[in-house]
């Protein structure tokens, strides 16, 4: 085999989105830049801190604490799923910015990691802490990305990604919420 036929390397791409669908759904939000989805989840308590969350005709999402949260560690707990949320969604993101800009993307991981504060026992009689003391302190996500794109390139798709994700910036922002009886 000559030389350079053995330095040649077979790439295998991700699965690609629809660009054409893609271009005219970007279409629509700027024709209707107010337009608003709804996001509808119905969770069920089974009893200590395990619940299913029904979404759709998908399986129930399943949440749990882990065995020192008194859970029963049967799934992940409410923050681990609320930062894998947070990893799908920016993944859309960079598929999508790479989609737009035809880059072809080879590899996409992310990995996530958030400080998270929970002494107030979530009001059970913990310490006194304010809302804001409460919840995610940080959150830390490295992002593994290969396609046919320069590095600085796939930067640009990340940051991208990042500043328009509808899930990060909920985390980024306050968000008006009501907790009520039904």
């Amino acid at each position: 085999m000559p030389q350079h036929e053995a330095e040649k390397t077979l790439k295998a791409y991700l699965r690609p989105i629809d660009r054409d669908g893609l271009i005219n759904f970007a279409k629509g939000g700027r024709e209707n830049p107010e337009r608003r989805g709804t996001n509808i989840v119905h969770t069920v308590c089974e009893g200590q801190y395990r619940t299913l969350s029904y979404v759709g005709n998908h399986d129930p999402v399943v949440v749990d604490e882990p065995l020192h949260l008194f859970g029963q560690d049967t799934a992940p707990a409410p923050g681990e799923i609320v930062l894998s949320g947070l990893g799908g969604c920016l993944a859309v993101g960079i598929t999508a910015v790479a989609t737009f800009k035809n880059v072809r993307l080879s590899r996409l991981e992310l990995h996530i990691e958030g400080d998270v504060g929970n002494t107030a026992a979530w009001g059970a009689g913990g310490a006194q802490r304010e809302p804001s003391q409460m919840g995610f302190q940080a959150i830390r996500v490295k992002v593994e990305i290969e396609g046919d794109a320069t590095r600085e390139e796939l930067e640009d798709i990340v940051r991208q990604a990042n500043y328009f994700s509808p899930v990060a910036n909920s985390m980024r922002n306050p968000i008006p919420m009501d907790v009520s009886l039904l």
